[in-house]
């Protein structure tokens, strides 16, 4: 868990970290829980690999610098959504809305809802995976 002053250092090195990496982020937001972000994936990289560079670096780099009291490392898995062109204007505002919306609606709420609407499936090690999509 990330405290609120934590949350905006990893937003910060988050965004710093995409741009070394050339990989535009359009915008991100960190919670206490989880973190969205909207990236323009290159097309020499997976969405897994994106995952696993950016979880692996934000831990690495939280933990150098003492970020949070104790060890730090993000949960397993991930969640990723593509998004079309007319749409990214939409899911900028509602990740730019996420300390609101968050009042309303916990993380588990908000992702059970994303499993039904989408048609998602939850595997063994908890992440999702489409189906018929």
């Amino acid at each position: 868990m990330l405290p609120p002053s934590a949350a905006v250092k990893v937003s910060k090195f988050l965004s710093q970290y995409a741009e070394e990496k050339d990989i535009y982020m359009k915008i991100n937001f960190v919670n206490a829980e989880h973190v969205h972000a909207l990236i323009d994936l290159p097309t020499n990289m997976s969405i897994e690999d994106a995952a696993k560079l950016f979880k692996g670096a934000s831990s690495h780099w939280i933990n150098e610098n003492n970020i949070v009291v104790g060890k730090f490392a993000w949960g397993r898995g991930y969640g990723a959504f593509s998004v079309s062109q007319s749409e990214v204007p939409r899911v900028s505002k509602y990740i730019a809305d996420q300390d609101e919306h968050h009042r309303i609606k916990s993380f588990a709420e908000e992702y059970e809802r994303f499993v039904k609407v989408y048609g998602l499936v939850w595997r063994e090690e908890k992440t999702v995976e489409t189906v018929g999509r």
